[in-house]
């Protein structure tokens, strides 16, 4: 359980302990179950109120996995989720249906996760459709009043997805997400899918949305660069283990955990006579399976720093003086 002495005196809006997120595996004709994917494998964090808690790693690491899981669209295998005051770890049905409102899911594809049979109306206006009793009038008000908080025209409400860009398809998926008027967001890769050229575009609109509206987001992603200009604090993932956490400019100017080191080390820099100087990290080998992990630390078969320790036993994600969070044994 996490303790951060800085934000003590908060509550925070959401609060993970020791989430676990294991898919089974089955095979044969009675399909039995041979084992489990370890894709989210006990971590911890919080995340205050107004803030963004930037999640990174690799592909196939667990990001997606633990965004979904903290929204409960998995039913997750061991842990707490308490969101807003409420533990939605054990919740089903209509009281798990009861809590949607709080707390929403912008997706990493904005084509795949859109109706493609739907108009922008219609597709904004279906969680309120799902959980408000709305008249017509009303109801075509807030898709209006939720298109322009994104920058949409209000003559695109009768157009069907297929009819928009990307970047404008991943704008009617914020809109849907905001429609019930949320406190905490996941933004999966929001920008993953897009041009380069409109991913600040709408990294900026939900750095506005999140000024106006006080809006909480957990926002994952690969794009270390991305992360560093959105996110209050950094959570860094390998294998399904959170290594590190901590506030953003210390988690960048000084990383901790050498996997986190490793990851900095590809980050390129703008200046070229920094960027000539740079020591870049190569890791040797591939990334374990999760159905497999390695004992002890999960990254030891990878670390250039590895110990006799680190392949036998797990380290603690214990609390440094400086405030942030590291699993390894290098920390005493």
């Amino acid at each position: 359980m996490l303790d951060n002495t800085a934000d003590a005196q908060k509550t925070p809006l959401v609060k993970v302990d020791n989430l676990k997120m294991y898919f089974p595996i089955y095979k044969g004709v009675f399909r039995r179950q041979v084992g489990e994917v370890k894709a989210v494998d006990d971590i911890s964090f919080e995340i205050f109120e107004g803030e963004t808690l930037g999640l990174v790693g690799e592909s196939g690491c667990g990001k997606s996995s633990a965004g979904r899981a903290v929204l409960r669209l998995y039913d997750i295998t061991d842990g707490s989720i308490v969101v807003n005051g409420h533990d939605i770890s054990t919740s089903h049905g209509d009281n798990l249906r009861k809590l949607r409102p709080e707390m929403q899911m912008i997706f990493q594809d904005p084509q795949a996760s859109l109706n493609p049979r739907m108009s922008v109306a219609a597709i904004i206006a279906e969680p309120l459709d799902e959980h408000q009793s709305l008249t017509k009038k009303a109801r075509m008000e807030r898709v209006f009043e939720l298109m322009d908080a994104v920058g949409l025209s209000r003559d695109f409400a009768k157009r069907f997805p297929h009819e928009f860009s990307g970047g404008q398809r991943q704008r009617i998926g914020i809109a849907r997400a905001l429609a019930l008027n949320p406190k905490f967001i996941v933004c999966d890769e929001p920008i993953a899918a897009l041009d380069v050229s409109i991913q600040a575009q709408v990294v900026n609109l939900l750095e506005d949305l999140q000024d106006k509206l006080g809006l909480t987001y957990l926002f994952i992603s690969h794009d270390l660069s991305m992360v560093r200009h959105l996110a209050t604090r950094v959570a860094v993932m390998y294998l399904g283990k959170i290594v590190e956490l901590a506030p953003r400019d210390l988690l960048y100017s000084d990383p901790q955990h050498p996997y986190t080191q490793a990851l900095l080390s590809a980050v390129p820099e703008a200046d070229p006579t920094v960027e000539s100087s740079r020591t870049r990290i190569i890791l040797e080998g591939d990334v374990p399976s999760p159905t497999n992990p390695p004992s002890g630390c999960n990254f030891s078969t990878r670390c250039p720093k590895v110990m006799d320790i680190c392949k036998i036993d797990t380290p603690e994600f214990k609390q440094l003086k400086d405030g942030r969070h590291v699993a390894c044994h290098l920390m005493k």
